[in-house]
């Protein structure tokens, strides 16, 4: 392989980000579009973004709910991959979640509880107390950044 096709091609972690951001794009709440990605073994097991309960109107139909500050109509990417690893019976201890911000506190325990071990996360989003926890749990926080668009070879 050359030393510019080496430089072009992404890492894991950001190949499952990328992958991620792709899934964001089905998100239905335009306060913020956020997709995730369970991985264990360099293999997806489950996905998921934010979106209403399944067979309720989204956002982008309703309108948001609103307390708080916070649209509480929609169940959160990495919830919803939890749940669907849960209902298609994938087990996903000890597996990593790419997610597109980091998680919100609710998001963060049921990671931490359903037996994630490695949270990579791009944007960084409001909720300090995830990085003490992490710590306290022996989980593994990364922010990866976004990547510059690699250049094809020549």
């Amino acid at each position: 392989m050359t030393e510019a096709r080496a430089a072009a091609r992404a890492s894991w972690d950001e190949y499952f980000m990328d992958i991620a951001r792709v899934i964001a794009t089905r998100a239905t709440c335009a306060r913020k579009h956020v997709g995730a990605v369970i991985v264990r073994d360099r293999t997806i097991l489950s996905t998921g973004y934010n979106g209403s309960i399944r067979g309720t109107p989204h956002c982008d139909e309703a309108g948001h709910l609103m307390e708080d500050g916070h649209c509480v109509r929609t169940i959160h990417a990495e919830i919803n991959a939890v749940i669907q690893a849960a209902k298609n019976g994938t087990a996903i201890e000890n597996a990593s979640i790419y997610v597109t911000a980091s998680p919100c506190w609710n998001c963060f325990k049921a990671i931490a509880n359903a037996g994630i071990v490695r949270v990579v996360y791009g944007e960084f989003y409001r909720d300090e107390r995830i990085f003490e926890a992490a710590q306290q749990l022996g989980l593994e926080l990364v922010q990866l950044a976004a990547r510059a668009e690699a250049q094809p070879p020549r």
